[in-house]
């Protein structure tokens, strides 16, 4: 029987909820949900499959190694005592990054520093020689965090931020990261059930994002190295297996559908889609939001991430989303229209009553995330 151990899965605040849900779709036991994280325990497999299939986890931690410090002699200390060699090789290059919540160790670099010569000391004494440390293109990532006196060293599974799919090779101003567009998608409860439209779709992020959730593709899929692989104990076949596992993909029989007004968004977004191996499943076109006349359908979903005005002037952004109300309000009855904006003037403007409203952060900018459903009705009875 494989071994259970803990995992940390990080991810985007405001989205720790979705990720729970779909650490339990994976086989995951005693999940937690904590601040921008997820503790979870499993297997090797489960640890494989985080990064694998995880559409709002933006990395894997597997925590190896808890003690107790109050001073940074005692730190040093005790970080020599755990055996470094059982994880890395003096062949490796490594780096470390740190998180520090505790008055005992003001400056976390610091921290980092000495973890790195408590590894680096340990290897020459019993080598000779010092590992080297790589912060750019390391084999082996440890996470040090440390909340009072308490310090945890976790091993980081993914390397690269899970959010850099693989498949963007061209981008539009300000594209959304992967991660946050997988996770608007699962918060508007859309499962490939319905036609999905992006009016303002940018470089095409969440099309791409949406097409992966309704064929049951995994966003890992595109991925050439996770940090696992450079792991002593790494199972090449255990990975070729859940590469080829495609019992997740499935039909949809519905339209994505794509739309900007410029020309280098969608030319930017048929590339991106291009290199996904999408874009017989995407329908892309040139139209101001404003001229695009939507499929006529009994229920549809709309999420898009409009313009937030840090470029244009109060009165014309409010006035452009007064216009966009008025678009929504005449034209996509029937469909469910999720908007993320971290303009609340703007949205006030809006000129309809959000039916569900969550706060998320876009980078880091405070975001309404919200849910306007366009009933046959809507329009008049706000004229009324």
């Amino acid at each position: 029987m494989s071994e259970k151990f803990q995992m940390v899965a990080k991810t985007l605040q405001g989205l720790e909820d979705v990720l729970a849900e779909e650490l339990k779709e994976i086989g995951a036991e005693n999940i937690e949900v904590g601040c921008r994280s997820v503790s979870y325990y499993g297997t090797k497999e489960t640890l494989y499959k985080s990064n694998f299939w995880l559409r709002t986890a933006l990395r894997v931690l597997k925590p190896i190694y808890v003690f107790n410090a109050r001073t940074i002699d005692e730190f040093y200390g005790n970080a020599r005592k755990f055996d470094w060699t059982s994880v890395m090789e003096l062949s490796h290059k490594f780096a470390v990054e740190s998180v520090v919540n505790s008055e005992l160790f003001p400056h976390s670099r610091y921290i980092a520093l000495k973890l790195k010569d408590a590894i680096a000391d340990q290897f020459r004494d019993k080598f000779g020689k010092r590992p080297f440390v790589d912060p750019k293109k390391p084999h082996i990532t440890f996470h040090i965090h440390v909340n009072n006196d308490v310090c945890t060293v976790s091993l980081d599974s993914s390397g690269e931020s899970l959010h850099r799919r693989g498949y963007r090779v061209a981008q539009d101003v300000a594209p959304i990261n992967e991660v946050l567009a997988a996770g608007l998608i699962k918060l508007s409860g859309w499962n490939g059930d319905s036609v999905f439209i992006d009016p303002m779709c940018g470089s095409g992020t969440i099309l791409i994002e949406a097409a992966l959730i309704a064929y049951g593709i995994a966003p890992g899929i595109f991925r050439q190295h996770f940090g696992f692989e450079n792991w002593l104990d790494f199972d090449e076949q255990l990975l070729q297996s859940i590469y080829n596992d495609d019992s997740r993909e499935r039909h949809f029989d519905y339209l994505i559908l794509g739309r900007d007004i410029s020309k280098q968004a969608i030319a930017s977004a048929m590339e991106n889609i291009k290199e996904s191996g999408l874009h017989k499943k995407i329908d892309l076109g040139v139209a101001s939001i404003f001229d695009y006349n939507p499929p006529r359908v009994d229920k549809g979903v709309v999420i898009t991430n409009p313009p937030y005005g840090e470029r244009l002037k109060k009165e014309q952004i409010e006035n452009f989303y007064k216009q966009l109300s008025d678009v929504f309000k005449s034209k996509y009855i029937g469909y469910d229209v999720w908007i993320i904006s971290s303009n609340q003037e703007a949205l006030k403007s809006f000129g309809l009553r959000p039916s569900k409203k969550i706060n998320l952060l876009n980078g880091a900018l405070e975001c309404k995330y919200q849910r306007f459903s366009m009933y046959k009705g809507t329009l008049k009875s706000k004229q009324s």
